[in-house]
């Protein structure tokens, strides 16, 4: 495990929520995330449409391992000009109304980008009176007024602004003495300042890697498309860095590790999941297990679209997650110090060399009888099996 610089992490946090990277509208902080690898020693190579891939050389090409974590934010898009010179929106990504009202924004159209205000259809309480306390809630209740002479269909004609412009929410970030994160789109812009600050502390110690490390950042995950066509067949195994969900009935912690278990596709890879377990009891970081119903990630795009690799979902407890965010900077160092520990390790699955191998010889293997028989040894004596 290697030292985390936790200030490089702050900062480079700060500066990632401060750029608009709603889905659809993510080539500045593609630049932005390209030219900070580029910095930290290593080259991207990116996708047509921007997902990038940041290789760091190990001792092996084939059975290479992945960090991968995703730009895109939520946001929203224009549905329509109203005649009272407001705009309808649709969400991009899942997220309530409920979160969108009061936020302020930035709408990108083709002449220029404008400033404004997502406001209920009933915002005045001195007009409204208690009208105001009883409105529904969702996205067809909600407008955004924007801060421009805009009084109808004409008005927005000569401010250039059209359905499907591109809204991007404030984040109103705060970072707090005692280590509290307070923002939106910490989701995942906290996971990408994680994957960055693990880079950097293993291009500072020259750490050695038994096999390729593939940095990946994608593009689309809110909408589903996550890590679909960013993958290469050399890669094995990939973990996702992503936000976890601090909440009733759920396990996660803003503390530690949050170590998905599995999520609305199901369960993750056994084996990942288990050397992830065993790294943290090994260099004593704290974590936590979960399971989520309602979540998905870029592992569930990759596998979704034919990547035979191994999954597996490393998070930072977020209160509120899609809302009003929090975590807590113990989170992020944790998950960096994880990482490290974690592309630094043997692979024991040598069968992961290889796409594909003839026969069972080497193939992991599950414990299946009760479990006394496994306090030490099987009666094979072997153990639970290789870990990836």
């Amino acid at each position: 495990m290697l030292a985390i610089d936790t200030e490089y992490l702050q900062k480079t946090l700060d500066k990632l929520l401060s750029i608009p990277s709603p889905t659809g509208y993510t080539d500045s902080i593609v630049r932005f995330v390209t030219s900070e690898l580029k910095e930290l020693g290593l080259e991207a190579s990116l996708t047509r449409r921007g997902a990038i891939c940041a290789i760091r050389q190990g001792s092996r090409r084939k059975g290479a391992r992945a960090i991968v974590t995703h730009l895109d934010t939520l946001g929203a898009q224009v549905k329509a000009l109203k005649e009272n010179g407001r705009l309808a929106l649709v969400p991009v990504g899942h997220w309530s109304a409920r979160f969108a009202e009061g936020a302020r924004a930035t709408i990108f159209s083709e002449e220029g980008a404008y400033r404004g205000t997502i406001l209920p259809l009933k915002a005045s309480g001195h007009t409204f009176n208690e009208e105001v306390d009883t409105a529904p809630i969702g996205w067809d209740y909600v407008e955004l007024r924007v801060d421009a002479l805009a009084r109808n269909f004409e008005d927005f004609e000569r401010l250039g602004i059209e359905v499907g412009d591109i809204v991007a929410i404030d984040p109103q970030t705060e970072f707090i003495d005692n280590g509290f994160i307070v923002s939106r789109h910490l989701d995942n812009k906290a996971g990408v300042a994680v994957a960055l600050t693990a880079l950097k502390a293993m291009q500072e110690a020259h750490q050695v890697t038994p096999v390729d490390i593939h940095f990946l950042f994608t593009i689309a995950e809110e909408v589903g498309v996550g890590a679909s066509s960013v993958l290469t067949p050399e890669v094995a195994s990939m973990i996702s860095v992503d936000n976890g969900t601090s909440a009733p009935g759920q396990n996660s912690s803003e503390f530690g590790v949050t170590i998905a278990m599995a999520d609305q596709t199901g369960p993750f890879d056994y084996h990942l999941n288990r050397k992830l377990v065993s790294l943290c009891k090994e260099n004593d970081i704290r974590y936590q297990k979960d399971i989520f119903k309602y979540y998905r990630s870029d592992s569930a795009s990759a596998i979704e679209a034919g990547a035979d690799v191994r999954t597996a979902l490393i998070t930072f407890g977020v209160d509120a997650s899609h809302g009003y965010e929090r975590i807590h900077m113990h989170a992020l160092r944790s998950l960096s110090e994880l990482i490290t520990a974690y592309v630094g390790s043997h692979v024991e699955i040598q069968r992961d060399f290889e796409p594909t191998t003839e026969g069972i010889v080497g193939f992991t293997k599950q414990p299946v009888d009760e479990a006394e028989q496994y306090l030490t040894k099987d009666a094979d004596n072997d153990d639970l099996g290789p870990q990836a």
